[in-house]
């Protein structure tokens, strides 16, 4: 593992161990984590866009614009939530809004991937 990784993982435990962010529901210690588990999870899970979107557009029209419109428009929502959880996961000290809509693909399976407006501040 590099040194990079090791302080970063290694300053991420200690951010979210404070006792000074213990007592607060929206902590900063909370928010950082929050999103770096966000990002993780958007990473590893993106393969599940191609079956959401074969399953969404075949509801939508037929079984053959279902299998081939799909499948692309599922390889690039994919492509865009692996992005998306590489730069929150990346970018994880920084408290700024979820990108993609539906925040994790299983938040609302049947609804289609949309991006907002990137590096927007949360506000508390």
């Amino acid at each position: 593992m590099s040194k990079f990784l090791q302080l970063f993982l290694l300053s991420l435990l200690i951010t979210m161990s404070s006792n000074s962010f213990a007592n607060d529901d929206k902590s900063y210690g909370k928010k950082v984590g929050e999103k770096a588990l966000r990002g993780f999870t958007n990473m590893t899970t993106s393969f599940l866009e191609i079956p959401k979107n074969i399953i969404n557009a075949t509801n939508d029209s037929n079984i053959v614009y279902g299998a081939v419109g799909g499948t692309a428009k599922g390889i690039i929502n994919m492509l865009g939530r692996s992005l998306i959880g590489l730069i929150d996961f990346a970018t994880a000290p920084l408290p700024i809004k979820p990108v993609a809509s539906p925040v994790l693909i299983w938040d609302d399976f049947d609804a289609d991937t949309s991006y907002g407006e990137l590096f927007r501040l949360e506000e508390d």
